[in-house]
């Protein structure tokens, strides 16, 4: 029988370097694993997105014989929901799935990203929307008002961080547009820290306040100091249940209140 984890509690890693291992203690809310270049951090959180990866839907048996190891809360919990942000826009070099695209505009990874998370969001309209119909059915119209205000407040972060080169979301679109100087623009011909941060906040959007991992490999590439500076809690703004583990370089992520958050590799690894 499946049972779904509310967060990850421990991560350990053997012989990762040869006869090197880690083990790594983590917070229900947010993770952040720093140090130098070529320690290790992104191969850490490689394996561990990879194991769950190979694992069905992201369920777990003891006897997989991987050496990448989770313990969950609650400990008898045996998957998890989990998503996982790419931040290099790098070019698709498929070529096979290029030529199978509809959008032809999906020339990068984060493009991709983006052309996965409209399908996904349109998901979450349909579910929202059903669930709008089925309080008002049953006469709570008061729920029903707030249904919607998660994308509401999606849509209101998005403008308010865009607003400085004067893009606003088209908001009687079921798809994600723009409008800028009075034309409609794409997702994908936005630049590639705007890209980059439609895709973690749409990601934590259509979660739906959803427990689970949002693991995330040095978000802060392409975006401004300020953006940086904001991430973490504009995350945890829209889904204050998922927990964040992520790496990175950068000082501007922590300067808010997250320096308790940070795990050297060093102090994890025996």
């Amino acid at each position: 029988m499946k049972k779904q984890a509310d967060y990850i509690k421990r991560i350990v890693i053997k012989g990762l370097w040869g006869r090197k291992n880690i083990c790594w203690e983590l917070q229900p809310d947010v993770n952040i694993l720093s140090g130098v270049n070529g320690g290790g951090k992104s191969t850490i959180l490689n394996k561990s997105v990879n194991t769950l990866d190979m694992l069905e839907g992201g369920s777990l048996a003891n006897d997989s014989g991987l050496n990448v190891h989770f313990d969950f809360f609650p400990e008898d919990a045996n998957f998890i929901h989990y998503d996982v942000i790419r931040s290099f826009d790098r070019p698709l070099l498929h070529g096979d799935l290029l030529e199978k695209m509809a959008d032809k505009n999906v020339k990068s990874e984060l493009d991709w990203q983006l052309y996965q998370l409209q399908r996904r969001y349109l998901d979450y309209q349909v579910n929202i929307g059903n669930r709008i119909i089925e309080c008002l059915t049953s006469g709570h119209p008061e729920q029903a008002a707030s249904m919607a205000a998660p994308k509401t407040k999606f849509q209101d972060l998005v403008d308010e961080l865009f607003g400085e080169t004067g893009k606003t979301i088209i908001r009687k679109s079921n798809e994600i547009l723009f409008e800028q100087d009075g034309d409609t623009l794409y997702p994908y011909q936005l630049s590639s820290g705007e890209k980059q941060l439609l895709v973690i906040l749409l990601t934590v959007l259509v979660q739906d306040y959803r427990r689970g991992v949002l693991f995330m490999d040095e978000p802060e590439v392409s975006l401004h100091v300020e953006w940086q500076q904001r991430l973490i809690a504009l995350i945890r703004e829209l889904n204050p249940n998922v927990q964040i583990v992520l790496t990175t370089h950068s000082p501007a992520m922590i300067m808010n209140g997250w320096m308790d958050a940070v795990t050297e590799i060093s102090d994890i690894t025996e």
